[in-house]
């Protein structure tokens, strides 16, 4: 976990926010925040927390303000676009997740994703998936739910990448509207700015394209990764 401190524009800067509204919201009590001589300052792993929590509560237009915002400052950076197909793995991926309530999904995730060998301390990992669903549901509505730890910690993961499960019967998992969820994407990041993208990409995707509908429909692993290509291409375009 980063104990790293930012200043408020360069925190601003990494959650692709304005900075007086970032201001603002440490101002309300929403973040923790320092002020030293006049200066805010926040600390990289509670602002990553807010930033998570924040995404998942948009509506469809900002979170497709965000990808966009995320997607420029990667150009800006002369980073590579993002392409949310390239981190998806055959061998995290399980079309038949058995579990029948919120802890279980949580545990077969964390084994899913332990499965390819790139998580170094899956019983960790568990348990900050836990603490995340503890503070507020990563349920989005729309059937689907984008888990990740509480505080992102580059050092969880060998190499980035992301788990995808559907599971055999619906699940209750908190989502705003009431409704069960069907679809789980467990988000493993080596990079904090990636792993704000990917979180807002996955969001906007199951929010502005026909994905999780297509998902549904899914009967083999291969077909996960020939729909996540064409629902990213279709909305980039």
């Amino acid at each position: 976990m980063s104990h790293e401190f930012l200043s408020l524009e360069k925190a601003a800067e990494h959650i692709q926010i304005d900075a007086n509204e970032l201001k603002h919201v440490a101002q309300r009590g929403e973040i923790d925040a320092t002020v030293r001589s006049g200066e805010w300052f926040f600390e990289h792993s509670a602002l990553d927390e807010w930033a998570q929590r924040n995404l998942l509560a948009q509506n469809a237009k900002s979170l497709a303000a965000n990808n966009q915002a995320f997607s420029d400052k990667r150009r800006r950076e002369r980073k590579s676009a993002l392409s949310i197909t390239d981190i998806f793995r055959l061998d995290a991926i399980d079309l038949a997740l058995k579990a029948k309530a919120k802890a279980g999904v949580i545990r077969d995730m964390t084994d899913l994703a332990d499965r390819t060998g790139l998580v170094y301390d899956p019983t960790t990992l568990f348990k900050e998936l836990t603490a995340r669903e503890e503070v507020a549901s990563t349920a989005v509505g729309a059937g689907a739910a984008f888990l990740h730890p509480r505080y992102h910690d580059p050092y969880f993961f060998e190499e980035s990448f992301v788990a995808y499960a559907r599971s055999e019967r619906e699940v209750f998992f908190g989502a705003p509207d009431g409704a069960p969820t069907r679809h789980f994407f467990l988000i493993c990041s080596t990079d904090h700015d990636q792993h704000l993208h990917i979180l807002a990409r996955l969001a906007v995707l199951a929010h502005g394209t026909n994905l999780i509908e297509r998902l549904d429909e899914a009967t083999e692993v291969n077909e996960v990764i020939t729909i996540l290509r064409e629902c990213e291409a279709e909305y980039v375009k």
